[in-house]
């Protein structure tokens, strides 16, 4: 057989019936990994922690009654008085005093995102020992929203967290087909040179809020 009867020999196979189903091509997949973690959940927010402030965020605590108080020094820490907010970021959250101003996105443009002085958002999920946050867009705000402005200050629940990356997929399972955006840290990057440049694909400053109860 020479070089072109291979070929439309193997076109030809890649149209026969497929002998099993993707499904059961999908089960057959091993999963040796570790797929549930062992962390207390004191545990789990000490490391989801460590990890926040090793990537360079800023990290607050706070119970649920403190939630606006928090946001107030987060933003008085970071030097921003406005931030924009999705839909899901109810107005009992936010401060009532301190010359705050929170912008609604209703479609804003590229162009005010740019010239926001940050966003505040929920998230999805929390994976503790990588210390990822990930975003579900949708009501939780669009990707443009958490990719443009310079900061970005995101409310993490203790619920939220998990241990492993397994753990956080099958959080994330769902009817939606919502898009996800994973964080880990304020954007950088070090292509260049190997010189470590932030703000390349995404904000330059993380802060994230723990609301422990």
């Amino acid at each position: 057989m020479n070089a072109r009867d291979e070929i439309l020999a193997r076109i030809q196979r890649s149209f026969a019936p497929a002998a099993r189903s993707s499904a059961e091509d999908h089960a057959a997949i091993p999963r040796d990994y570790i797929q549930t973690g062992t962390l207390d959940p004191e545990e789990r927010l000490a490391i989801f922690e460590d990890r926040l402030r090793d990537y360079g965020a800023e990290v607050y605590r706070c119970a649920s009654a403190q939630l606006p108080e928090t946001i107030a020094i987060a933003m008085n820490a970071a030097g921003v008085s406005s931030l924009v907010i999705p839909e899901d970021i109810g107005p009992n959250w936010l401060p009532k005093s301190g010359g705050f101003t929170f912008a609604r996105d209703e479609n804003l443009s590229y162009a005010d995102l740019d010239r926001s002085e940050g966003v505040l958002t929920t998230c999805a999920v929390a994976i503790a020992l990588t210390g990822t946050i990930i975003l579900r867009h949708g009501r939780s705000g669009r990707r443009a929203v958490t990719l443009i402005p310079d900061y970005h200050l995101c409310i993490v629940r203790a619920s939220q967290a998990v241990d492993t990356v397994p753990e956080a997929i099958r959080e994330l399972e769902s009817p939606t087909r919502s898009p996800i955006t994973t964080i880990s840290g304020p954007s950088a990057t070090s292509d260049i040179e190997l010189t470590r440049i932030k703000g390349v694909h995404g904000p330059r400053r993380l802060a994230v809020i723990l609301v422990i109860a």
